[in-house]
């Protein structure tokens, strides 16, 4: 067995109704706690409200920054860290999909450091401090993995970067999982992040810092993946399949917040940068069958193993033919959530393509694929996933 770190400091509080404990888990932090969350008027506003009364009744005072966009901007960001600054706040509260939580994070840095979050990104000298606040996180949607790690995703929207903070402070100190919360998200919204979690797994599963613990997390999540997503979208209330893809989506995060992603998170993150109208599921999913196939003869075995998941005759198979069958088997998987998508279909314009390609590896991600992509490498799968 080769050797291995694996780190993961965030409590998991897991299951239907453990939203109830709000108050008990948050109460510890501090007095003064600032739910970050998406616009307040949404289909989550009832659980919004529930949660502040919660947080009252335990006497925390709760003040509501419902500022969040999708694929987050440093500008908003930057709003919820004065919000946070300002109200002397001891703890921040994650409540929504990954683009709450990642704020969240954000707000946690910038309200107690110099400058802006965008100032504490991965590669700068400067980095997150112990001030950093603490994070409770509540994920509403099965997908980022965003509540067990230690990344925070934002864009700059006048220079279209889309970039990460990534450090061990970051962490969530608790995280609440209640698959009840997810019933309401929309069918393709369920659809992309649920692709989301499968692409973290693949993907940690294939990265060079995978370890026995890692795999064994990534396998079963894309087993619960594949198994309980297509229920999902046919039934949103179905509870047990809501329940599995939490698990699942707590299982990616672990994996990605221990080993990583590689050449396809880079691509996506590019592209949300360029397109902010994209969703992060749509972008993975609309380049993932070109990855596939660049990538296939270089991670053959794993390929193989987790073809085996989708169809487990391809274990009969040589590890070459099976991993072409397995690109086949995620197309048609593709098919059946309603993720078979073209950029071209997603609204990026084929102009930007040259663009995306040369930014994409800015992002350390694609060093990590089992073959690693030059531009041109990367232009080509651009252009396959533009016309498909």
């Amino acid at each position: 067995m080769r050797m291995f770190r694996y780190y993961q400091p965030t409590e998991i509080v897991f299951g239907v109704g453990r939203i109830s404990e709000i108050g008990s888990v948050v109460a510890p932090f501090g007095k003064r706690c600032l739910l970050v969350s998406g616009p307040s008027g949404s289909a989550l506003r009832p659980a919004y409200e529930g949660i502040k009364s919660t947080l009252q009744k335990t006497g925390v005072d709760c003040r509501h920054f419902d500022g969040v966009v999708p694929n987050p901007t440093v500008q908003s960001i930057d709003r919820g860290s004065a919000l946070a600054a300002r109200e002397k706040i001891d703890v921040v509260l994650g409540v929504g999909g990954g683009s709450s939580m990642d704020t969240a994070k954000a707000i946690a840095v910038g309200a107690r450091h110099e400058g802006s979050a965008w100032d504490y990104l991965f590669f700068r000298r400067r980095q997150p401090t112990d001030q950093t606040l603490p994070v409770v996180a509540v994920p509403t949607t099965s997908g980022t993995g965003s509540h067990v790690t230690q990344v925070a995703v934002m864009t700059e929207t006048e220079t279209r970067t889309k970039s990460a903070i990534f450090h061990p402070r970051l962490y969530p100190k608790v995280a609440i999982v209640d698959p009840k919360l997810t019933v309401t998200v929309p069918e393709h919204t369920t659809a992309s992040t649920g692709f989301d979690a499968f692409c973290h797994c693949f993907e940690s599963y294939l990265h060079p810092a995978a370890s026995p613990y890692t795999d064994l997390m990534a396998l079963e999540a894309i087993r619960l993946v594949v198994s309980y997503l297509p229920p999902a979208l046919k039934n949103g209330a179905n509870l047990e399949a809501r329940l599995n893809l939490s698990w699942a989506d707590t299982l990616a995060g672990l994996c990605i917040a221990n080993a990583g992603v590689t050449l396809p998170h880079g691509i996506g993150m590019t592209i949300g940068g360029v397109c902010p109208h994209v969703m992060h599921g749509e972008a993975l999913a609309a380049v993932y069958p070109e990855f596939m196939d660049f990538t296939k003869s270089a991670a053959a075995n794993k390929f193989k193993t987790v073809g085996g998941i989708f169809n487990s005759r391809l274990l009969e198979d040589s590890e070459e033919m099976a991993a072409q069958k397995s690109c086949d088997e995620v197309q048609r998987f593709l098919e059946k959530i309603g993720m078979r998508l073209s950029l071209k279909e997603l609204g990026v314009p084929v102009a930007e393509l040259d663009y995306i390609a040369e930014h994409s590896r800015d992002l350390p991600d694609y060093k990590n694929n089992p073959r690693i992509a030059d531009r041109k490498d990367i232009r080509r799968i651009l252009e396959r996933s533009f016309r498909r």
